[in-house]
């Protein structure tokens, strides 16, 4: 048995998703949601509202592995440069906590949710539901992010590991 703490990193909105891969290899779901920052705060008092939260969650369910999506660069840099901040945030407090890091491309969650690297966020959301056997797709999207973020690393590791 082992749990997963997937993160969606953001500076206004952050996603999570907790999963616990059981011994038959099946996924259970245990937890997802997300923490929004007030986008009236400086951007230090955001991060460190980010830092707490995933201290909370790190605290409240011992995660074997916390995997955190990898940046992908748009057009915006402001705003790609404070989701860096907020990853950077993240990474510190799963290291301190924990030191079970990891980071997973956008393209690799695809790739393990849908079988595609080119599918799209609706389609992702809706194999999430379906894997973790939910009566409908988490929101906010952040939080469906994230659990396809825990989800993707467990067939990652399992491809890895041959488990």
């Amino acid at each position: 048995m082992m749990i997963i703490l997937g993160i969606d990193p953001g500076i206004g909105i952050m996603g999570y998703g907790i999963v616990r891969r059981e011994k038959d290899g099946s996924i259970t779901h245990i937890e997802n949601g997300a923490l929004c920052t007030p986008s009236n705060e400086e951007v230090p008092a955001r991060l460190a509202m980010i830092y707490e939260r995933v201290v909370q969650l790190i605290k409240a369910h011992n995660p074997d592995a916390i995997v955190i999506e990898d940046l992908f660069f748009g057009r915006n840099v402001t705003n790609a440069l404070k989701v860096a901040a907020a990853r950077g945030v993240i990474m510190l407090a799963s290291a301190h906590h924990t030191g079970k890091i990891y980071e997973i491309k956008p393209n690799h969650v695809k790739m393990a949710i849908t079988g595609t690297a080119k599918s799209k966020k609706p389609e992702i959301q809706e194999m999430v539901k379906n894997i973790l056997k939910l009566d409908k797709i988490p929101k906010p999207d952040d939080a469906a992010d994230a659990l396809a973020v825990a989800i993707a690393f467990i067939d990652r590791l399992s491809k890895e590991t041959n488990l």
